[in-house]
Formats: C-alpha cells, sequence, structure tokens
C-alpha cells in the first residue's frame, strides 16, 4: 500500500461558500437580470439602455513569449490548466475562468460566455484561435477573476493568424487590469510588447501594471538590477511610458525544492487583483444606485411630460371642436335663415312653440340684414368666399384632431408607479444593506 498523501482537489467544500464580494456582486448582477423585475428589462420599457455588471473582474496577461504568463495564471488556480515552456504555447486568447464545472470551450462557445467580447469577431481570424478555459478551482481570489492569457509575442519574421497588436488593444481598453511580464532572458525589450504597451498607455494607463517575472532566474542581484535597468531605459524613450512613481516588482513562481534569495513581490500581484476586485465592488454598488436614479427621473420625467400632453391635448381638443362647430353651424344658420324667412311669425310660433321661434328669428334676422348690405353683383363672390372659410374652419378642425400627443394610459402609469415604488422600496433598500455589509467586512462596528 503506497504511503503518499492523497492529492488534494482544487475546491475543497468549505471553499464552495462565496465569499463577501463575490455574493454582492451576484446579488447586485440578479437585480439587473431578473426576468420580472430585472432594472435592465424596467430600463427598456422606459426606452433606457443598461448593461448589467459582471460578476468578475477582467484581468489580461500580456509579454513576450515564455515570459511566465500561462506559469502564473497556474500558480494562481492552483491547477495546471494551461501549457507552460519556452516555446510559444499560447498562440491565441484564451480566457480563464471558475465555474461548476472543469470544461474547455471553443470560439463560438467563448463568445457566448463572454457576449460583451463580441466584437473580436471584427478581428479576422481571431475566432479559431478563442477558447475558454472553465476550472472548479476556488483558490484566492478566481472565483471572482476572469484572466485572459494572450499570445506570446515576438518580434522578427513571426507572422500570426490576425492582427494580434489590435486585438491585444482592445482586450486591454475591456480589461479591468493589464498585467505586462518582461522576462530577464533577454526577451523583455521586445519591440513589438512595447508598441502594444505604448499604444495602451494612452487610453487605459492607469490600469497596466509592469513585474520582472522570472526573476529567479536572472541570476545574480546585479544581474536583475542591469536588466531592469534596461527595461526602464528603454520604456523611458517612449514618451507614452515616461512617467513618474514607475514600479516593476520582482516576481517568480515559488518553488520549495529551488530557494532562491532574489526577493519575490508575487503576494503584491494578488492584492492588485483583491484591491481591484474591491473597488470593482463599490464601483458597482454606486452604478447601482445612479441607475435607481437615472430610472426614477426618467419614470418622473416621462409622467410630468405626460401630464404636459393631456393638458395640451385638452386645449387641441377645444380648438377642434370650435373650428368644426363653426365650420358647421355658420353654413347651417346661413341656408336656414333663408328657409325661415319663408315663413310668417305666426307659422314658426305654431311649428316650434313661441321661444324657439323668437330666437330662430332674431338668428335670422341678423343674417338677412347683413346679406341686404351686400350688392346683388357682388352676393355670389360673398357665397364663394363664406363656403371657402367655413371649409377653411373644417380643416382647421381636422388639422387640431391630427396635432393631439399620445398620452399613457391608465395601465401605462399604473406600471410606471409600481416600478418606482418597486425600485425606491425594494431595490435601494438592498442596495442599501448590501453596502453596509460590505463596510462591515472592511471596517470595525465603531466605525459604522
Amino acid at each position: 500500500m503506497s504511503g503518499r498523501k492523497p492529492r488534494s482537489v482544487a475546491n475543497p467544500l468549505e471553499s464552495t461558500i462565496t465569499t463577501p464580494s463575490e455574493r454582492i456582486l451576484k446579488e447586485c448582477h440578479s437585480l439587473y437580470v431578473d426576468s420580472e423585475n430585472g432594472l435592465v428589462k424596467i430600463a427598456s420599457s422606459l426606452g433606457v439602455r443598461l448593461l448589467p455588471p459582471r460578476k468578475k473582474i477582467i484581468v489580461m496577461i500580456m509579454g513576450n513569449h515564455s515570459a511566465g504568463k500561462s506559469s502564473f495564471i497556474n500558480w494562481y488556480v492552483e491547477e495546471h490548466i494551461q501549457k507552460t515552456g519556452v516555446a510559444i504555447e499560447t498562440q491565441g486568447f484564451t480566457f480563464i475562468t471558475s465555474g461548476r464545472k472543469r470544461e474547455s470551450l471553443t470560439g463560438n462557445a467563448t463568445l457566448h460566455l463572454y457576449p460583451h467580447f463580441r466584437p473580436l469577431l471584427e478581428f479576422k481570424g481571431v475566432m479559431d484561435y478563442l477558447t475558454a478555459e472553465i476550472s472548479t478551482s476556488k483558490q484566492k481570489k478566481f472565483s471572482l477573476v476572469t484572466f485572459v492569457d494572450t499570445p506570446g509575442l515576438v518580434d522578427g519574421d513571426m507572422i500570426y493568424p490576425f492582427n494580434v497588436n489590435s486585438a491585444i488593444t482592445w482586450l486591454g481598453e475591456q480589461s479591468d487590469l493589464i498585467f505586462v511580464f518582461f522576462d530577464p532572458m533577454g526577451q523583455a525589450l521586445c519591440k513589438r510588447t512595447l508598441n502594444i504597451v505604448e499604444k495602451l498607455s494612452e487610453k487605459c494607463g492607469d490600469k497596466l501594471m509592469f513585474y520582472l517575472s522570472k526573476a529567479d532566474e536572472a541570476g545574480r542581484e546585479t544581474d536583475r538590477q542591469r536588466v531592469m535597468m534596461q527595461i526602464v531605459q528603454e520604456l523611458c524613450r517612449r514618451p507614452g511610458l515616461n512617467k513618474c512613481g514607475f514600479e516593476m516588482p520582482t516576481i517568480y513562481i515559488p518553488n520549495p525544492q529551488k530557494p532562491s534569495r532574489c526577493v519575490n513581490q508575487i503576494d503584491t500581484v494578488c492584492q492588485t487583483i483583491e484591491k481591484t476586485i474591491n473597488q470593482a465592488v463599490q464601483r458597482t454598488l454606486d452604478q447601482l444606485e445612479k441607475d435607481c436614479d437615472l430610472i426614477c427621473s426618467t419614470i418622473s420625467s416621462k409622467l410630468e411630460q405626460d401630464r404636459v400632453d393631456a393638458a395640451y391635448n385638452k386645449s387641441v381638443r377645444f380648438h377642434s371642436f370650435m373650428c368644426g362647430a363653426l365650420g358647421v353651424f355658420l353654413p347651417f344658420l346661413f341656408i336656414l335663415s333663408f328657409i325661415v324667412n319663408t315663413f310668417s311669425k305666426e307659422q314658426l310660433e305654431e311649428l316650434l312653440g313661441e321661444g324657439p321661434a323668437q330666437t330662430l328669428s332674431v338668428l335670422s334676422g341678423i343674417v338677412i340684414y347683413l346679406w341686404d348690405f351686400i350688392p346683388e353683383d357682388g352676393q355670389v363672390v360673398f357665397v364663394i368666399i363664406f363656403g371657402a372659410f367655413c371649409y377653411l374652419l373644417l380643416c382647421l378642425a381636422k388639422y387640431f384632431s391630427g396635432r393631439r400627443n399620445k398620452i399613457l394610459t391608465k395601465k401605462e402609469k399604473r406600471t410606471m408607479a409600481d416600478y418606482s415604488d418597486y425600485i425606491q422600496d425594494i431595490v435601494k433598500a438592498k442596495k442599501g444593506k448590501l453596502y453596509e455589509w460590505y463596510l462591515q467586512q472592511c471596517a470595525a462596528e465603531y466605525d459604522l
């Protein structure tokens, strides 16, 4: 019977318990994508486009080939996921993320998993070199991180099957962190790497982090210092990279069988990732509040606009009614006056009664009196002008009728009011609890 200890699994039972940050990000994400009352659905019904927050941060690792990118990922995950070696092992982009089951995905499935990276399709040839590795590991903060392992960069006649410079630059702009690994074995000054780094520094210089990887292989301390000086000098020659406060910690994968006296600052990489995760949690909570305020303000403005439109429609309806009534009443009165004028007073009273007959006689009398003022040779012209005027009134009535604005139905207004109440009473209250819970993890009770 063998005396070897059993190999520990990557995710023991206790590691399946989610961390506070992971729970907060998932809770916030669910508030956005809920099928019934998700903020994305509510905002869409109001004509506002919202994007759900990511549940993980994106960390892109770039550098020349054999710089230790894949080795670092394997060390962080504590599982052998990526191939490592002196040769160019990583020829495409690989997303390494945490999941329920160990799985490898190809290009199409990878874009289904990361739909916000679909613009990569615009780079011809990338699709065939796009993969994803899903690991069940919960080590360190891996459950909140997605690593992007990039192709090893070399100078010279190396031909890539796609525009590697543009693809890495675009991915870097989408990432939360960009780790640039320089190895001390003669490839640190790769011009292609420096060109991409300089391009990235123009738009996202605050995300860039530089590391001297494989520092334990650089020989003596003086050799390491010489390599670092060469790298710094090359970086300073480029205006976009010549900045104050430049740091380049020395890191290497610790190996108990090969102890080294070189200072290993690999823990600072983990601290940087953890700090970025905390910042992502804070940004997500702050964005949640901003999106809630945006939806509430949109609802308020729509309801206010609806009240303005309703008042406007009331005014338009009045104008339409008046023009239509006059357009019908005036020609009717004009014709009726001549008809009434053919009857005697006694005949009208007998037909209509004394009151209506008297009113009708007065109105027809006014029309006949005005008609007598018009010369006989101008009466035909008057009738034509009068008819045109009445037709214009009817056209104005139709015009005003078509000028009415669309207003909300009672059901729509009730739905908006329900949305506003839900956000104020449920979402904002939950956001407050999540923020309080987050602060409790990093501050003493007496500070709150």
